[in-house]
Parts: structure tokens; C-alpha cells; sequence
């Protein structure tokens, strides 16, 4: 069957794992089981409670290569995607990399045998180190601004200063273990490179999301919190004195939450809409209030329709 370039929620699931077979690690860590027939993308990942468009975000990243700019993903639900895949790594994917890897050559006893198993055991600390510090200190950050919540000077520049691969040192065992370590069983030692190449593949993978999906939805996060700061205070030192105006200029943005809280969104699906905090989201509002003299979603509705923001 040919690959498709771009995937969307009325593609089935199947065709999808079908086509691209590593797209199975992609629906575990999402949540997503088997056993879905002939249903779509769309309906398994209503089924499963999964947000579609984070996971079709992550789905056509891998599959071409590049963003998929219509899709709007969940932050919250991408947060929880890269939790899991740590998870897979730490407690399943690398334990049992390390088991075959004993099958293979033997207790290590011998010292080419101790040196490979030292080798992978100092490679698992320093993944361990790199995903404790995402769980630690980026995870913990980004659910703060989630929040609305920006304290200290850390940002996500900080992150992708100290965002290392960590596949390299397992792409140097590989190589080692092809070019230089003799076995009595090469179908074995095949078996563990095959496992090695497919997770050297994988961790790739996971970092190209972060770099090209979750990197760019915080900076824009980021960038949203810093606008929204210096709208307030510059309204904090320069009060009003003058009566609410409805010729008063609106931002582009102010407009599009009037116009969801005319179609009856709360503040929260504005904000998942949006990509923003509902914080953020709660000062659009006040700011509008300021602007229009209008607090109720029913004015709102009523200025939205008179101004065309919105079709009856």
C-alpha cells in the first residue's frame, strides 16, 4: 500500500500502523490499544480519549518529516505523550536492549564482554540524566505556564542549549559491536543490533517531536505570557479616564475570543483552542471589558453579530 505524505482523522487507523510499522510505539504511548477494526483515526482516538490533532501532529512529523501546520495540538496531551515515552524507554525498550545484549556474549566475565556491558550501563545513566531533567525541570515549567505562571528566569532557550542527542552513544555501540566484536552466534548478535537500530531510530525520533513540535508550541506560549504581561502594564500606567468607546481599536486576537464566546466557548476551550493559559485567556477578556464596557457573554454575543465577528 503507498504511504501517504500527510495523514488526517478520516484515514483509517489501520492503513496507518499498516503503513508505517513504528507508528505502533507512537498509539502505545498515546494510550491508544488495538482491536479497532475499520475505524478511523479520528474515531479510535475519540474512542481512546486521545486528542486527534496532537496526535495526527506527531504522526505526520514522523511520517514526513516536516510539521503539519493544520493540525492544532494539545500541549497538555503532547506533555503526556513525551512522559510515556520516557517511560517506555526507561522501564522497557533499554532493560531489555541490555538482557539481550547478556544472551548474546555471555556473562561478563571476560574483559571485551565486562567493557560492552560498562559501555551500554554509562549510556542508560546519561539518558536516565536527560529525561530526569525534562520530568524535573522542563515538564514541571511548562505545566506552570499552563497555568498562567512564569516565575525566575528560566525559558525554553535554556532547554534546547542543553537538548544533546541522546541516541549518538548508541549508534557508537552499534558500530562497535558490527565492526570489532567477535561471537559464536551471529544470528544473536543480529537480534540485539536489530533492537539497538530500531531504538537508536526511535530516540531520534523522540527528539525531533521535541525539537520541531514542543519546542516551538512553548516559545509561542512564551511569547504570548510576555505580551500579555506588557498589555497590562501598560494599562496599570495608563488608566483611562475616558468612557468605553465602541470605535476603540480591537486586537485580532481580542476579536477571535469575542467571537468564540459569542459561539458559547468557555474560557477554558478558548484557551485549548488557542494554545494559551486560561489566564492569558482571562485578560483578553478583561482587556476587552476595559474597551468595550461589555462583561457578559450575552453583550459580547450582541456586539459580535452587530460587528460581523459572526454569522446567526
Amino acid at each position: 500500500m503507498h504511504k501517504q505524505e500527510q495523514y488526517t482523522a478520516t484515514d483509517k487507523m489501520g492503513d496507518l500502523i499498516c503503513d508505517n510499522y513504528p507508528m505502533l510505539f507512537v498509539m502505545s504511548r498515546f494510550g491508544i490499544s488495538h482491536g479497532f477494526g475499520e475505524k478511523t483515526i479520528g474515531e479510535v482516538c475519540l474512542q481512546n480519549n486521545v486528542h486527534t490533532n496532537t496526535f495526527l501532529a506527531v504522526v505526520n512529523i514522523l511520517t514526513s518529516g516536516r510539521r503539519d501546520h493544520n493540525a492544532e495540538p494539545s500541549l497538555p496531551c503532547l506533555l503526556d505523550y513525551l512522559h510515556n515515552s520516557h517511560s517506555h524507554f526507561l522501564d522497557i525498550r533499554l532493560p531489555s536492549i541490555r538482557k539481550k545484549l547478556l544472551q548474546t556474549i555471555g556473562t561478563p566475565h571476560d574483559g571485551v564482554a565486562k567493557a560492552v556491558i560498562r559501555f551500554y550501563d554509562e549510556y542508560v545513566e546519561q539518558v536516565i540524566t536527560h529525561l530526569a531533567y525534562e520530568e524535573q525541570t522542563v515538564f514541571p515549567y511548562v505545566r506552570s505556564l499552563l497555568k498562567g505562571e512564569q516565575t525566575g528566569d528560566y525559558c525554553i532557550r535554556v532547554f534546547c542549549r542543553q537538548h544533546a542527542s541522546i541516541e549518538s552513544k548508541l549508534t557508537e555501540l552499534k558500530n562497535i559491536l558490527i565492526k570489532y566484536y567477535p561471537t559464536g552466534n551471529p544470528h544473536e548478535l543480529n537480534n540485539v543490533l536489530f533492537d539497538i537500530f530500531a531504538c537508536t531510530r526511535d530516540l531520534a525520533s523522540h527528539t525531533f517531536i521535541e525539537d520541531e513540535l514542543f519546542v516551538p508550541m512553548i516559545s509561542q506560549l512564551e511569547h504570548d505570557m510576555r505580551a500579555d504581561r506588557k498589555t497590562f502594564l501598560k494599562d496599570r500606567r495608563q488608566p483611562s479616564k475616558k468612557e468605553p468607546s465602541t470605535g476603540i481599536e480591537l486586537s485580532k486576537r481580542e476579536k477571535e475570543i469575542i467571537a468564540e464566546v459569542a459561539k458559547g466557548l468557555t474560557n477554558k476551550q478558548i484557551a485549548d483552542k488557542f494554545f494559551l493559559s486560561v489566564h492569558t485567556v482571562m485578560t483578553h477578556r478583561k482587556n476587552i471589558a476595559g474597551k468595550l464596557g461589555i462583561h457578559s457573554p450575552s453583550g459580547l454575543t450582541i456586539y459580535a453579530v452587530l460587528n460581523k465577528l459572526v454569522e446567526l
